[in-house]
């Protein structure tokens, strides 16, 4: 296997045209290609600069999980430190978890965030929301966003051989962005929160959220009366 590592954008792309297969850290791919076979070329992003941009308010694919500090916001950087090992995170990437994972443990942080992705393919980048990159899985390069008041991320112990670890992520801005991972699924809503965390509990009681587990609800109903508490303090 040849593996490609481009220093631009449109290398990048002709990478793609020519038929190169995309990878993050590889930490999924590998086994699949260790069972499956291997392509004939692959490609990392690693040397691409619009791809490693990591900031208040832009994080790039080719970020290993393991440099997201303090620099973004709770969510995310919540997210990013709770995925697999010390050694996944020091391997896996953005990109490789939001598009190549099926958990997709940052997707949750990256929706409250109201988050935009820019991507690429064989004709080019564009920007795309988030429910497109999930759905058709383009190239991702990197996200931007606006500064949320106060995020939030909070993920349940993993249960040997059980579901996914429940996920909550929580952000405020103009509106309380509320995503939840619930087994493989996410949910995610945004309501109004300028009457305060009972009000609007109450109107995230009637979406699908409010109608997850109890148990799922308590944690949900936790981290947005958090996340609120801590907005006012601004």
């Amino acid at each position: 296997m040849l593996l490609r590592l481009p220093t631009s954008v449109s290398e990048a792309q002709r990478c793609l045209s020519e038929g190169a297969i995309p990878v993050g850290g590889a930490t999924l791919q590998w086994a699949v290609w260790q069972r499956d076979g291997f392509p004939a070329q692959a490609m990392s992003l690693r040397e691409v600069p619009e791809a490693n941009v990591l900031g208040a308010e832009e994080l790039g694919a080719a970020v290993l999980l393991s440099r997201v500090d303090d620099r973004v916001p709770e969510a995310l950087r919540g997210a990013a430190s709770r995925v697999g090992t010390g050694a996944v995170r020091r391997a896996a990437t953005v990109g490789g978890n939001i598009v190549g994972s099926t958990l997709r443990c940052l997707l949750p942080a990256a929706l409250v965030l109201d988050a935009r992705a820019t991507v690429l393919d064989a004709e080019g980048p564009y920007e795309t929301d988030l429910g497109e990159l999930t759905a058709k899985r383009p190239v991702l390069l990197n996200l931007r966003w606006r500064t949320p008041l106060a995020s939030s991320h909070r993920k349940l112990p993993d249960e040997p051989g059980g579901a996914p670890p429940l996920v909550v992520a929580t952000a405020v801005r103009d509106v309380l962005k509320v995503a939840v991972r619930d087994g493989y699924d996410v949910l995610h809503e945004s309501v109004p929160y300028d009457a305060g965390a009972g009000p609007a509990l109450d109107t995230l009681a009637r979406t699908p959220i409010g109608a997850l587990p109890a148990a799922a609800w308590d944690v949900v109903r936790e981290e947005v009366t958090a996340v609120l508490e801590r907005t006012h303090d601004h």
